[in-house]
This record gives C-alpha cells, structure tokens and sequence, in this order.
C-alpha cells in the first residue's frame, strides 16, 4: 500500500513539474536574455486557461479549444510586447515590476469583466474522463497520463527548438552573453517579440491541460507564478535545462510533501498535529529546497553561462 501511494504521489509530482516547466521556460528566457522581470507571465497562463475553456465550450471539443487557446494566447503575448512591455526593456528592474504587476492586475479585470468572477467550468476529454490500470491493484487517472505525455513532448519539442535551429542558436547565445550576440547582428526585437509569442503559448498549454483540476479562475496565475520564480532560481536564470530540472524538484518535493508529511507527523506526533502542522511544514518545503540550492550552487543548478 505505501508502494503504491509512493508511486502515486511521485506521478502526480511529475505531472505538475512538467506544467511548471511550461511556464518557467518561456520565463527563464525572457529573465536571462531580456534582463526584464515580467509578473505579467503568470497573466498568459491565466488568459490561457480562459481561451481553452471558451473555445472548448463555443467548439465542443477540448481539443480544438486548446489549439485556439494556444495560437490566441500567443498573439495576445505578442501584442502585449509589441505595445506595452517594450517600453520597459531599458527601463530599471523597478520600473519592469510595477509596469508588469499592472498588467497583472488589468488582466485579472479584465477577464473578470469578460466571464465573471465565478470559476469557469473546463471539463478534459471524455474519452480520458477514467482511470488506466498501470500496475495490478493501481489504478491512475488517463488524463493525468496525458498531461504527463503533453508536458514530455513539449519539453522535448523546445530541447529540439533551442538546440538545432538557428533561433535556439540565437537564445542561447543571448542567455550566455547578451552584449555578443546584440554585437553579432541578431535581430533583437524579432527576437524579443518571438520569444514572448512562445511563452505565452507555452502558458496556454500549461492553462489549459491543468485547467480540468484545477480551478479556472480570475487571479489562478499569481500562485504559479511564485513557483515558477521558485523554480528559474533553483534550476538558474536563463536555463532551459536548469528549468526543466527544477520545476520536477519542485513537483516532486511540493506534492509528495503535502501527503506525506501529513502522514509522518500523524504517525509520531498524533492526529492533531497532523492536522494543524502538517500542511503548514509541506507548504514551505520548496522554499527550503531553494534556499539549500542557494546555498551550495547560489547561481542555480545550471547557470546559463556554464
């Protein structure tokens, strides 16, 4: 039975690092290339989910809604570049928070005003709507299964992209030195405006396949935002490898921890504490895992100029 909670837990761990993943890459890139801070990130996985969901319901199908989702989430990125935040690339670290924690707040506003405050409902593919039997006795949900195989392909669709094509190139060569690759002729603004268009789509994949368990609602991207912040510090700024690594530390550690240490502290200390302590410790353990990163790597585990 502890074998089987333990591989539960462990799944559902990564499963929410690969969706993390999706949001702290597009992150991490615009971070250590742009040198920009953009609160406004977690606005595209918020806005993500919302197109999803009404594109599924106008559609009927999950699928067709998250296509639309995903191509109308990444041309709302790029006109968000396009109009408001290019304003700010030269523009001190300040400037960028409150410019970006702005946007956050109109965003929320605004799709308040469009669907209400009220969650909206997103219902995954009823075909994946049951569980698959993966071991004699374990049942998992299919469309959990499915996120883990979207987030999979997907990281290897952007290993691909940042590896063998000549924007990839171009990213990487911005992450390690941005003054040499600006100096080697890279076209920064079709850059810049790129590289938002991805993230932004990368948040609507993200939105939208977490979008069935989770709620959608106004202000769902301020949470994940922490956490992705949380995982570009622990995997290194600029790093989509670093990204990847960490946002499955990060998973595993917060999802196992809210299970487990429930358990453990009910175990040894009784029901009460449990109850009262449990969830408090698990909650701060991602934080404990970035701060012991910190300590022993404090540019992160894969820092783009390594």
């Amino acid at each position: 039975m502890t074998g089987i909670l333990i591989l539960e837990q462990a799944l559902n761990g990564l499963q929410f690092g690969l969706m993390l993943f999706l949001l702290a890459a597009g992150l991490t890139l615009v971070f250590g290339i742009m040198d920009m801070i953009n609160l406004a990130h977690g606005s595209l996985y918020m806005v993500g989910a919302y197109l999803v969901a009404a594109a599924t319901a106008a559609g009927g199908s999950f699928w067709l809604g998250l296509g639309a989702g995903i191509v109308g989430s990444a041309l709302f990125g790029v006109l968000l570049e396009l109009t408001v935040l290019r304003r700010l690339y030269q523009r001190d670290h300040l400037s960028q928070v409150l410019g970006t924690f702005a946007i956050l707040l109109m965003c929320n506003e605004v799709v308040r005003f469009i669907w209400g405050s009220q969650p909206v409902l997103l219902s995954p593919p009823e075909s994946l709507a049951g569980p698959v039997e993966l071991l004699p006795g374990f049942d998992y949900p299919a469309y959990r299964l499915l996120i883990i195989g979207v987030g999979l392909a997907v990281a290897l669709l952007l290993w691909a992209l940042i590896t063998r094509t000549r924007l990839g190139m171009q990213v990487r060569a911005g992450a390690s030195n941005r003054e040499m690759a600006l100096a080697m002729g890279t076209n920064v603004r079709a850059l810049f405006t790129a590289l938002f268009g991805l993230g932004a789509a990368l948040c609507a994949v993200a939105g939208g396949m977490l979008g069935p368990l989770l709620a959608v609602q106004v202000g769902m991207g301020e949470s994940i935002l922490i956490l992705a912040f949380v995982v570009i510090v622990i995997g290194g700024i600029g790093s989509v490898r670093g990204a990847l690594l960490g946002a499955l530390l990060v998973g595993v550690v917060d999802t196992a921890g809210r299970t487990l240490i429930p358990m453990v502290f009910g175990a040894l200390l009784g029901a009460e504490v449990a109850d009262n302590a449990g969830p408090a410790v698990a909650s701060i353990l991602i934080y404990v895992l970035m701060a012991a990163v910190l300590f022993w790597k404090p540019k992160g585990l894969f820092p783009s100029h390594g």
